[in-house]
């Protein structure tokens, strides 16, 4: 049976013993429960040698009532617990002076999707730096990542750190919340005290969940459009959706599952895709549908659109499927169809006015400049992204916990 971070604490005393006359912070998010469902805000605080004495919430709120992306949570009093929950997606991202000044310990809890652009990886990282500068602990209490091992995409370029992009990683990492927590304080040398409380009986490369440990735990969205599993192995090349015109399926109930716009026509990309790489499609299937989304982009408009199956062992394969370059080669197809097409969205995301979005998820330009240069392969971006990805997994190997 796997166990959590957040459960080895829960039932061993002695792994509490050094909070023990503490004030201890909590991060979390709605996912952050135990087995049976309880939040760790609630299990923590019925224990008799733990003394909250904070609670911080990310991107969506402690809650994860914040529905759409770039949707600040207010600070609020916990009445319940007497404690205050500040926000870190609200008035500011780092945690003030004010904030800091009211735990010695801050248990992280936060269930991640395995992909940088996930923005609670930049609050880890902006936690880590400030209890640094502050002279607090970090506790990690580590979870699984539900898409496990497999590393896609080129690594994120000097210069284009952002609050999705918080430092150079590729696109899928394959690590822990945990051991990203050291690879932070190795790779930024930070001087700060940062304990990880591992899960016991994780398996990543174990059928059926290969990361997540499906029949065993419950899955609770950590943020309001990461419903499900199959959302999750999708994310590292749906999420590009964002910086373009199409939608990634919200205002749908399978959103970043699926894509697609009234002007395109699913059957003709899915066909053009096949034609340019039909290895960047395995591991998957891809199925033509339609759908009219209630909210966010062409709300209230029917789409034609592509969905991405990876539910069953009949379509999915963990080591082949690869939604990265999947996500990239859609590009491709469209604007190789139609030329001029409208793809890249141009708005101010994650509080940066002056960068397009795609370079921002992407952290660089490489990938869309790969996309609009009519002379570019399938190739040439494999290329890339091959070279990065190597230098990756051997990056990783030492901050490697299981």
């Amino acid at each position: 049976m796997i166990l959590f971070g957040l459960d080895r604490l829960l039932a061993d005393p002695a792994l509490r013993r050094p909070l023990v006359g503490k004030r201890v912070a909590l991060l979390a998010h709605p996912a952050s429960v135990t087995r049976d469902l309880t939040h760790s805000l609630d299990a923590l605080a019925a224990l008799p040698d733990i003394r909250l004495s904070a609670a911080f919430g990310p991107q969506h709120g402690l809650r994860g009532d914040k529905q759409d992306n770039m949707v600040e949570s207010p600070d609020f009093f916990d009445p319940v617990h007497g404690i205050p929950v500040f926000s870190l997606y609200g008035e500011v991202r780092r945690p003030t002076v004010t904030m800091m000044d009211r735990f010695d310990v801050v248990l992280v809890d936060l269930q991640d999707l395995g992909c940088r652009i996930y923005t609670f990886i930049t609050t880890l990282r902006y936690i880590l730096e400030d209890a640094a500068r502050h002279g607090k602990s970090v506790w990690v209490l580590d979870r699984p990542n539900p898409v496990g091992r497999p590393v896609e995409g080129t690594l994120l370029q000097p210069g284009w750190e952002s609050f999705v992009g918080a430092g150079p990683l590729p696109m899928r990492h394959g690590l822990t919340m945990g051991e990203l927590a050291r690879w932070f304080v190795a790779t930024l040398k930070l001087d700060v005290d940062c304990q990880v409380i591992t899960l016991q009986g994780w398996q990543p490369a174990a059928a059926p969940g290969y990361g997540w440990p499906l029949g065993q735990r419950s899955w609770v969205n950590p943020s309001p459009n990461a419903p499900n599993l199959s959302m999750a192995r999708a994310y590292a090349g749906t999420v590009m959706l964002e910086g373009t015109t199409l939608s990634e399926g919200r205002g749908t109930t399978r959103p970043l599952e699926l894509f697609g716009a009234p002007d395109m026509d699913a059957g003709q990309v899915i066909a053009h895709m096949q034609a340019l790489a039909p290895r960047w499609l395995q591991g998957c299937r891809l199925r033509e549908c339609w759908f009219e989304p209630t909210f966010h982009k062409h709300a209230g408009k029917l789409c034609s659109g592509v969905q991405i199956h990876v539910e069953d062992p009949l379509h999915y394969d963990h080591e082949a499927f690869r939604p990265w370059r999947l996500q990239a080669l859609a590009f491709k197809a469209i604007r190789q169809i139609q030329r001029d097409y409208p793809l890249w969205r141009d708005f101010s995301y994650e509080y940066e006015h002056d960068r397009l979005a795609i370079d921002l998820i992407n952290g660089s330009e490489s990938l869309r400049q790969w996309v609009d240069d009519p002379a570019a392969r399938p190739g040439d971006l494999d290329a890339l992204a091959q070279a990065d990805e190597r230098r990756w997994l051997e990056l990783r190997r030492p901050f490697l916990l299981y």
